[in-house]
């Protein structure tokens, strides 16, 4: 069990988590805010008399020294965190019904063309009752928008594979615009169920591939969604994954974008802690887990970047159950660390999209793939290729296309943000936000000295008229003259 060592502060007790190995987070700092365990006082104190005693109540870390810094510094960011995430616990279930019953009426009119078809149908006995889950039960963000439509589909596979084959740069290249309009549209889908998901894509004429509802440990539910297409079933140029975002009516997904806690991650610097739960890597109530999946040396070091995970098999191999039982214990014994079960490994939306893409491109000697999403799922787009990076995921990173988010919430500091772009950044830009100028996610969480999360790559911002500017965080001089340009013209229809 971990203990509770205290620390004195300008007067103040303020309490951190000890783990029970020094040797097993060290270099591994973390700072966990949890609204739960203060109460209403603690937290007036806290807001009002800056008593930082109270404050240390919300929080737990690796170090003495984090929790007062970051209760003495961050004070009005933490309480923001607190108080929103308490009002979406308390508002958590009435949120989810009034979602339930929203999309069921939605989809109670449209599957009954209308009010007039409803009482017509009425009428002779055949109201259409809507089942969750099918073919025609769409989301409520796919009823705000009901377009399915590719930009210039017929000519938009030849744009992309042009674009995948040729050798210029993404800035140069007149492909971007139908690689962009993809990846907006298969963010949009990515809210809607495993079969609207498959009918839409073969609508696409392309080829559906996989879906997966993925388990959040810490949440305890299936709470990452993520599917992944090809431009073609045989001989593919290119592999497409997007990740679903903030679902309007689920009060964990909003919880998350406002969520405080980080971990940071030696040479990777501070990464947003609910995101990397949500990726499944994996459970802030053990946060020795956090280490033995970042850590390179844990990640099967007897097997190369071309093999798969434990959580598939390969030739002449055990079973998944047994390979990845037996691997995963045997690194948790010499580590000290915790043993993770192997069905929650497979649940993982990170490893199964790293072994099935693996797959996928072993398939397709010439494909290359693109990440997507849309808010929360924009952030996961980012932290995958982020965390393949961490893992000297090599092979993998040399095929990667570029990653294309729209309305995301920045994912970590500074360090993160030169790391990543140092990665991205060359021989070409291959990020790209899309923001839009009232959208509040892309202001979460808070950049300004308090959190100093920053967002990096290239940032595409429209203000309200949808008129295009061009925001990039690179110094180079011939890259800023190449960029001068804008890089996409996309026009927004009022249909």
């Amino acid at each position: 069990m971990a203990t509770a060592t205290t620390a004195q502060s300008q007067d103040n007790a303020v309490y951190y988590h000890k783990p029970e190995s020094e040797e097993l987070n060290e270099g591994f700092n973390y700072l966990i805010v949890n609204p739960e365990k203060g109460g209403i006082m603690d937290l007036w104190r806290f807001m009002v008399r800056a008593d930082i005693g109270s404050g240390a109540k919300f929080m737990e870390s690796s170090e003495e020294g984090v929790i007062a810094g970051e209760a003495t510094d961050h004070r009005w960011v933490i309480l923001v965190s607190i108080i929103f995430r308490k009002v979406l616990h308390l508002i958590g279930k009435p949120l989810e019904y009034t979602g339930y019953g929203i999309d069921f009426f939605l989809n109670f009119l449209s599957q009954n063309d209308g009010l007039f078809g409803l009482l017509r149908n009425f009428m002779v006995g055949k109201v259409v009752i809507p089942q969750r889950g099918t073919e025609t039960f769409i989301s409520s963000i796919g009823h705000m928008d009901g377009r399915v439509e590719l930009y210039k589909a017929k000519n938009l596979l030849e744009q992309v594979v042009d674009w995948v084959s040729a050798e210029g740069s993404v800035v140069e290249d007149s492909g971007n615009r139908a690689l962009m309009d993809l990846c907006i549209m298969a963010s949009k889908l990515a809210y809607e169920n495993a079969k609207v998901v498959q009918n839409i894509v073969r609508h696409w004429k392309m080829h559906f591939v996989d879906f997966y509802d993925c388990w959040n440990d810490f949440q305890k539910e299936n709470s990452t969604q993520v599917f992944i297409l090809c431009d073609k079933p045989t001989d593919a140029n290119l592999v497409l994954i997007s990740f679903r975002g903030t679902e309007p009516f689920d009060a964990d997904d909003w919880s998350t974008d406002f969520d405080y806690s980080w971990y940071e991650i030696p040479k990777l610097g501070k990464v947003h802690m609910g995101f990397l739960e949500a990726l499944g890597l994996v459970n802030r109530a053990n946060t020795t887990t956090f280490k033995y999946h970042l850590l390179k040396k844990n990640m099967n070091p007897s097997r190369s970047n071309a093999v798969d995970d434990p959580t598939s098999p390969s030739e002449g191999t055990e079973s998944v159950s047994s390979k990845a039982d037996s691997e995963i214990r045997d690194h948790s014994s010499d580590s000290e660390g915790p043993v993770i079960p192997p069905e929650m490994v497979r649940k993982s939306a990170y490893y199964a999209v790293r072994k099935k893409l693996r797959s996928l491109l072993r398939e397709h000697k010439n494909a290359k793939f693109v990440v997507t999403g849309h808010s929360l799922g924009g952030a996961l787009a980012v932290l995958f290729p982020s965390v393949l990076v961490l893992h000297e995921e090599n092979e993998i990173m040399q095929r990667l296309l570029g990653v294309y988010t729209f309305g995301q919430p920045r994912i970590g500091n500074m360090q993160l943000a030169k790391f990543m772009e140092a990665q991205l950044e060359h021989p070409v830009p291959k990020y790209f936000r899309v923001v839009y100028c009232n959208d509040l996610v892309p202001r979460l969480p808070c950049d300004d000295k308090s959190f100093l999360s920053k967002h990096f790559g290239v940032c595409l911002y429209y203000d309200s008229f949808y008129n295009e500017q061009f925001f990039t965080s690179w110094r180079s001089s011939s890259l800023r003259l190449k960029l001068a340009q804008p890089i996409f013209s996309i026009q927004f229809d009022s249909n």
